[in-house]
């Protein structure tokens, strides 16, 4: 067997993983990155001068303690829950996992109908700024006692409605002029962030602020915790809110028309408008519904985290694209992908305080955890483009066989007995 031979069959049996192989993978990917980040600790340690060591290794020592970063890292991101179940350090860790729970999805979406969206952080900058001026706008008009139940929907169905519009755009340029989605998604990107930027510095801007910033929603606007304290900047409505994303989102690739033809258009697109799917209504429909993803995720962070929009937009959507891709482009997996990037987002801010390691080196570990885990799906969506099952269906985007794809008029119509794609007449 040639080298190639050999490298192919590799990725056609990581294509073909079951999501338990896949989930065993991770863990193993995780404890990996674990081992090569502890060696990285202990070595950067004995360069690094201190007072007293830490961590003493067979005679050498180290400033760092290696063991203490990484409890400190997974701990420091629920705090003591046993004590306080509802801590401020869990709190953080869920506003982040929330957050990229909506970009990862906007970015899966795109994925499964075979679009690279790398503009959901302009699609979520397009909803935050819509949310924030629409609330602002219509808050003067809402009855108090009404305030809650209407200003928080209307701002989140703005924040989509933006954000679809604003992912539309190079879906259509995909669509009808066969313009790169990649290229495109990026350059929009900087152009959702500049005119952002001009809108609210030249009119928008609050009132002897000297950041841009618009002003402030109005309280019953806000999406206050009822679980955690007061600046927490965690809802528990938005992570359920997440949650109902993720399944109907699920339900609606997997059970609906629509659904079909985005995933056969992401695995085969000339085989899917052979089928008779519209190609180009696929493109741009899966485009703005990416981007109204996005721009829901741009919405909770202006209702429950900013308080209102500023220029300085944290890189929520550029995280989403690692979300989405360590969840295998499959909404039930970027819950558990948001957490873990939520876990070591806020995880990191404890290690920097309680060990006095550099932020940079927490950093490094953070992007080794990424990194190894990321990898396994990332050769498998290369595996996914460039290997040929010819034997036994695989998995796809989201884990399903191939087979699965199949119309049940299609099914029905096969006779008894024969094999997949074979006439009556044997042909």
């Amino acid at each position: 067997m040639s080298r190639r031979d050999t490298i192919e069959a590799a990725l056609a049996r990581l294509v073909a993983a079951s999501w338990i192989e896949r989930l065993l993978l991770s863990i193993a990917a995780i404890a990996t990155s674990i081992v090569v980040g502890g060696v990285i600790v202990l070595v950067s340690g004995m360069a690094a001068t201190c007072e007293e060591p830490a961590f003493a290794f067979f005679g050498p020592t180290s400033c760092y303690d290696p063991i203490g970063v990484y409890v400190q890292l997974f701990q420091g991101a629920i705090g003591d829950v046993l004590g306080d179940p509802f801590n401020f350090r869990l709190a953080l860790t869920l506003k982040e996992t929330a957050l990229l729970v909506f970009t990862g999805l906007s970015v899966a979406v795109a994925f499964r109908a075979g679009l690279f969206n790398i503009g959901s952080q302009g699609q979520l900058v397009a909803g935050a700024l819509a949310t924030a001026l629409t609330v602002l706008f219509a808050a003067p008009f809402v009855p108090a006692a009404l305030g809650a139940i209407v200003l928080v929907p209307l701002g989140l169905l703005m924040g989509a409605v933006f954000g679809g519009l604003y992912g539309a755009i190079p879906g259509a340029l995909k669509a009808y002029a066969d313009a790169n989605e990649v290229i495109t998604t990026i350059m929009l990107n900087f152009v959702a962030a500049q005119v952002a930027f001009f809108l609210v510095s030249s009119y928008f801007s609050a009132p002897e602020s000297q950041s841009v910033e618009t002003r402030t929603v109005p309280g019953a606007a806000v999406l206050e915790s009822t679980l955690f304290g007061a600046g927490s900047n965690f809802s528990v409505f938005v992570f359920v809110l997440g949650l109902a994303l993720v399944a109907g989102l699920y339900y609606l690739l997997q059970r609906t028309a629509f659904g079909y033809d985005l995933r056969t258009s992401g695995l085969q697109a000339e085989a899917a408008t052979y089928g008779g799917v519209d190609p180009k209504r696929t493109v741009v429909t899966s485009m703005a519904l990416s981007g109204a993803l996005a721009g829901v995720g741009g919405a909770v962070w202006v209702l429950m985290v900013a308080g209102r929009f500023t220029a300085a937009v944290p890189a929520l959507g550029f995280d989403g694209i690692t979300v989405s891709i360590l969840a295998g482009n499959n909404p039930l997996g970027v819950v558990p992908a948001a957490l873990l990037f939520g876990v070591l987002k806020s995880g990191s801010l404890a290690v920097q305080l309680e060990t006095g390691v550099p932020k940079q080196l927490v950093g490094v570990l953070r992007g080794l955890i990424i990194l190894f885990v990321a990898m396994p799906e990332f050769f498998r969506l290369i595996g996914q483009r460039f290997v040929t099952p010819d034997r036994e269906p695989v998995a796809t985007d989201g884990g399903e066989p191939i087979e699965a794809l199949q119309t049940p008029r299609e099914a029905q119509s096969e006779p008894p007995g024969s094999e997949p794609g074979e006439t009556e007449d044997g042909r």
